[in-house]
């Protein structure tokens, strides 16, 4: 294993093992730690962002540079992630669900917007 991949690992680890404690820390009632748990979420986030940077530069490879592709894409990703996951919520928990699987259903479609956004058609 390169070293670039050891420090992205564990890193990585560190990252998700913050933002899935905080997320649960902000779900769970019964912790009572909202707050807290929106500080260890952007702590998470932070140290994920800052792993990327990192390993990137250790792999030689260029930063990623923000373009209006770059910034529509991720914005279709967040629309597309979110919406699948309120599907899944209005199925899973409201019991709502013909329009959970709509929603759900526009979800999985916005994602796949994302192939040709990114790749491109030939």
């Amino acid at each position: 294993m390169k070293k670039s991949n050891f420090v992205a690992l564990v890193l990585g680890t560190i990252g998700i093992v913050f933002f899935a404690l905080g997320m649960c820390m902000c779900m769970l009632p019964e912790w009572d730690m909202f707050r807290e748990g929106i500080i260890a979420g952007v702590i998470g986030m932070v140290v994920l962002l800052i792993t990327v940077g990192i390993w990137r530069k250790m792999e030689g490879k260029a930063p990623v540079k923000i373009s209006g592709k770059t910034v529509l894409s991720v914005l279709v990703g967040v629309i597309g992630a979110l919406l699948f996951g309120v599907g899944m919520c209005l199925t899973m928990v409201f019991g709502k669900m013909v329009m959970g699987i709509v929603i759900g259903l526009i979800g999985m479609v916005v994602l796949l917007m994302l192939i040709p956004l990114c790749k491109g058609l030939r």
